[in-house]
């Protein structure tokens, strides 16, 4: 399972002098809250500090400990707004937008902790947490070639920190860079060779890279260091599958159903390993399995949960309002233009059923008809369809990355279908194409 993490900025008491404070007993209680929060009693740091507080509300770093309490304390609303008293007061402090970067972080508002990290990163240009921090930032906002520059540099100060290193190796598999994620996880391992995920993580490199022998052993050592981690043996098993040890790979999946059950790849695996040892029955079996579980495109789709913040009405609303280009095309031989034409007008005529088939007949004509799946995707979400819609979506813009409308309405759809992010991204993308009309729909039901 790959990882992200941040680095909790420790808490650092910063044993501020306080002559300016007129009363000793305002240092005491400073001093007794450094002493707390280095001892892990918190909640009794907390109360120092505001006593600090009551006492000289202008002392920057009171607020700035008692955020970092309360950051311990998981309170990370209450450490924003100590953070941002501490900056009104000193805001040329970098670590006080670094640790109010990490809370907003944990309240996963990435795009305001990067706002913080980069403030850091300009009064401090040498701290490596700064460009880490704002690197895993960009990379759960899906910015993995921000992130990656990011990482980058926080390596280049500090080449052997095994967060960023970590992270490193995440980020290149998320942008298919296999090769040089595998040297980032093996420089974990020489450095922490019991980090389990590391072995995870170069395990799934070796398998892009078809080393399955060598991902096989990878999971192994993840498996003797986190014997319970139902992905470890699935991918151990698909390594297996890969090698034609199909005796090993159903042992392995196996485990892994054991541990989780509803882990349809296992089924997938298991079954594709039976199928090739003769058990077609069990193959059957366990592939229907893993068509079945947790499969929101199989089903009734009478039955779907509009559980997004789009509701079923205001789908159809926004839906109707996208326009489609119908042009004519050159018939070709095959004649698949002339069923997509007969489709649309049956869809107008209120046929539905006999509009789908022609639309059907169409993409098996010519596999590569773009708009004869946006138009059945169009048809199928009208009739409730959503998620044999969002197939066709997917598939309309596999074959025309640039088709703003496709991304927009897949995003609708799957905001609905509760698939907030995703939906989000593709609303985004849409967006980004040129279909300026996503961004009221971002602004409404992503924010």
């Amino acid at each position: 399972m790959k990882v992200l993490f941040f680095g909790i900025t420790s808490l650092i008491a910063l044993i501020v002098p306080l002559a300016a404070l007129a009363q000793r007993s305002a240092a005491e209680y400073f001093e007794e809250g450094n002493t707390k929060a280095g001892t892990g009693d918190f909640s009794g740091a907390v109360q120092a500090y505001t006593t600090v507080i009551s006492m000289s509300p202008e002392h920057a770093p009171s607020y700035f400990n008692r955020g970092l309490a309360k950051a311990n304390l998981k309170d990370h609303r209450g450490a924003v707004a100590d953070y941002d008293r501490a900056i009104e007061l000193n805001p040329r402090e970098p670590i006080y937008y670094q640790s109010r970067g990490v809370s907003k972080s944990f309240q996963e508002d990435y795009r305001s902790a990067i706002e913080d990290y980069s403030k850091a990163v300009e009064l401090n240009p040498e701290d490596p947490k700064g460009y880490y921090n704002r690197g895993v930032s960009y990379a759960k906002l899906k910015n993995h070639r921000s992130a990656l520059a990011d990482l980058d540099k926080a390596l280049s100060l500090n080449p052997d920190e095994l967060a960023a290193l970590y992270a490193r190796g995440n980020c290149k598999q998320d942008l298919q860079e296999y090769a040089g994620s595998l040297a980032d996880f093996t420089r974990v391992i020489e450095l922490s060779p019991k980090r389990t995920g590391a072995y995870a993580g170069r395990g799934l490199a070796k398998i892009e890279l078809g080393d399955y022998q060598g991902a096989a052993a990878d999971f192994t050592r993840a498996i003797e260091l986190t014997p319970n981690e139902s992905e470890y043996y699935s991918n151990r098993g698909f390594a297996k599958n890969k090698t034609e040890d199909f005796q090993g790979a159903i042992l392995d999946f196996d485990k892994t159903i054991q541990i989780n059950p509803d882990n349809y790849n296992a089924y997938y695996g298991r079954g594709f390993a039976k199928g090739k040892l003769n058990d077609a029955r069990g193959a059957v079996t366990d592939l229907t399995k893993a068509i079945e579980i947790k499969n929101t495109y199989v089903g009734d789709p009478d039955k779907i949960t509009y559980s997004g913040k789009i509701n079923r009405e205001i789908l159809d609303g926004l839906r109707d309002q996208v326009q489609q280009h119908i042009k004519i095309d050159n018939l070709t031989n095959e004649r698949a233009e002339a069923y997509y034409i007969r489709g649309i007008n049956k869809s107008k005529m209120g046929d539905t059923k006999a509009a789908i088939q022609d639309l059907t007949t169409a993409v098996e004509l010519n596999p590569t008809y773009s708009t004869a799946y946006f138009s059945r995707a169009m048809i199928r979400s009208a009739s409730g369809d959503q998620m044999g819609a969002v197939l066709d979506f997917s598939s309309s813009i596999k074959l025309r990355s640039d088709f703003p409308e496709a991304y927009y309405l897949r995003g609708i759809l799957k905001n609905s279908l509760g698939q907030i992010n995703d939906g989000c991204l593709d609303l985004s993308k849409a967006g980004e194409l040129g279909y300026t009309q996503a961004y009221k729909v971002i602004s409404s039901y992503c924010n």
